[in-house]
């Protein structure tokens, strides 16, 4: 932590911080961080495009699902519910993709059997659905088309994958749905899904959670489950997805919380203790850190962490008990001192240039390119989810994230 406040202060009386200064605002010390320049496009881009449209075309979104599942072979791992299976693998692999292509696209069954061309009827298709589809057959199949995915990357072309980008995206739903809620910034009635994308645009997780419910414990959720290949080693988020407590658990859990900051301005940085004496970044400190409270609850403090990596309690839970409400107990004020120790070394507070704000936007594009084609694809009956039971509107966010082809397609 030293270090890194030594870091920042000698960055700044360097003038090597790339326009990140210490000013005041309205009276108060403020750090000011120059807005990014717009990078032009390379000249190559598009003629990329246009060649790659002229030698492929438009594709059809259910040949890409097939061509995924014939390369992978996806849908082995969804297993009947039921005591016994009858129907022979062909079958039940033609049906499980039509049900598959119905609810990620938002179509419907009903729709995909009214287009016809495949012999198969709505009665046949539900049975699948209710007997085949459930949550726990999603996640494997995502996961062994994701691992599939990895396995093909060259990456000398392509790079490792250590850092993912995750953010949630609003689905509107019918009222009548009991997992509907309204949502005050958004607006409407709808769910809300949470992404986790990795570097190279590949939803790794996804999830379903409430509009009023912590991003902090969706992101902490999706790192700990996704079950994959990818060694997640930091994990880009918005303002919303990061907080005080956050900065601990994740340093705890062994991954960099990255938020990008939207109030970084008036941030205050801690002191590591009362000897230290800076140049530049006087105005913008705050009190020393507590460490003897860190040292005498550490094994409390990795008794939740443990909790949490091996999934015998849920985040939201663990999170909620340091809110505001009780944040002067002393659980509460450990956590809080660790987590401004670990969020105080972290580089949203201490990269003395412009480039981790770089790396920061560009996580939130990750997250945006990798999402991109769900909205696209989802556009059946104007995007709203057309069941009105508990449990489906899980489905119309998961099958999305069994292929993630970046390619245009028409719908049939």
């Amino acid at each position: 932590m030293r270090r890194s406040l030594d870091h920042l202060d000698n960055g700044l009386l360097a003038d090597s911080t790339g326009g990140v200064k210490i000013t005041r605002r309205r009276g108060a010390p403020w750090i000011k961080v120059p807005k990014l320049e717009k990078l032009e496009e390379p000249t190559n881009l598009g003629k990329l495009k246009d060649e790659v449209l002229a030698r492929w075309g438009t594709l059809d979104l259910l040949e890409v699902l097939k061509e995924a599942d014939f390369l992978t072979g996806f849908t082995g791992e969804f297993v009947s519910v039921a005591s016994r299976e009858v129907l022979d693998r062909e079958t039940l692999r033609r049906r499980l993709l039509l049900c598959l292509f119905g609810l990620g696209t938002n179509m419907g069954i009903k729709a995909v059997t009214d287009a016809g061309g495949h012999g198969e009827n709505e009665r046949e298709l539900r049975h699948v659905r209710r007997t085949f589809i459930t949550k726990d057959n999603l996640r494997q199949a995502i996961v062994k088309v994701v691992n599939a995915t990895f396995e093909a990357r060259n990456p000398d072309w392509w790079g490792e994958g250590n850092a993912c980008a995750s953010d949630s995206k609003k689905f509107g739903s019918w009222e009548s749905n009991l997992m509907t809620e309204w949502h005050n910034r958004y607006g409407g009635p709808g769910v809300m899904i949470y992404w986790h994308v990795e570097k190279k645009s590949t939803c790794i997780y996804s999830q379903l959670k409430n509009c009023s419910s912590s991003e902090v414990a969706a992101m902490i959720e999706g790192v700990l489950r996704h079950d994959t290949e990818a060694e997640i080693e930091a994990n880009y988020v918005d303002t919303h997805g990061a907080s005080i407590v956050g900065f601990a658990f994740t340093e705890l859990l062994g991954f960099k919380l990255l938020p990008r900051l939207k109030n970084i301005g008036s941030i205050r940085l801690y002191r590591a203790g009362n000897e230290e004496v800076y140049g530049e970044i006087n105005p913008v400190l705050s009190r020393p850190i507590n460490w003897d409270i860190i040292a005498q609850q550490y094994d409390q403090m990795v008794k939740y962490a443990t909790a949490l990596k091996l999934g015998t309690a849920e985040s939201e839970t663990i999170l909620r008990r340091f809110t505001r409400a009780v944040r002067n107990t002393p659980p509460t004020r450990r956590w809080k001192n660790s987590a401004e120790s670990c969020g105080q070394s972290s580089p949203p507070t201490t990269s003395p240039t412009k480039t981790f704000d770089a790396k920061s936007i560009q996580g939130c594009r990750w997250w945006r390119t990798g999402t991109a084609e769900t909205t696209l694809s989802s556009m059946g009956r104007t995007g709203i989810s057309r069941v009105r039971t508990v449990k489906r509107p899980r489905c119309p966010c998961s099958p999305c994230t069994c292929s993630n082809p970046r390619w245009s397609w028409s719908t049939p």
